[in-house]
């Protein structure tokens, strides 16, 4: 199960032309760790997923880089939810993603609609997202590096 999600999390990256420098971008797989400390607190850390079962909590992260000697500006970066997680929220410390239901139309999660099989609109909820975008709000300098990440559910 591990392996065939891996493979699936392939980032797909809408950038300007890159004639100032390429952009380079990782996908990643993180689950929560959690480790027992000799005092008996709990310490929790995200590492490269191993090992995952149904109904894990992980966290699916695009770490991105300015390899080139300029700065990078109007860079979209837009990943497909692979289909074995189910989207849940903006990770702690990442900005929130445009979500879609689609991969056409971007937005709030609230702003987006369903089209039941029985023709009705409805609702869109975190279930029913396929693709996350984040729009880098500003240029990224030379030598710079960042990540945007989301929490997920294994089904």
């Amino acid at each position: 199960m591990l392996r065939y999600l891996a493979a699936a999390l392939a980032a797909t990256i809408a950038v300007p032309a890159l004639a100032n420098g390429p952009l380079t971008v990782e996908s990643s797989m993180l689950t929560l760790q959690k480790r027992a400390a000799a005092d008996g607190t709990t310490t929790v850390s995200l590492v490269r997923a191993a090992k995952a079962v149904p109904g894990d909590k992980v966290v699916m992260r695009l770490a991105y880089r300015n390899t080139g000697s300029a700065a990078i500006g109007n860079v979209v970066l837009s990943n497909p939810v692979p289909k074995g997680i189910a989207y849940r929220a903006p990770a702690a410390g990442s900005a929130a993603p445009e979500l879609s239901v689609d991969g056409q139309t971007f937005g709030p999660l609230a702003a987006l609609r369903v089209t039941t099989a029985d023709g009705r609109q409805r609702a869109a909820t975190t279930d029913d997202v396929t693709h996350v975008r984040w729009r880098i709000a500003s240029p990224i300098a030379a030598g710079a590096q960042g990540q945007v990440s989301f929490e997920g559910l294994l089904k």
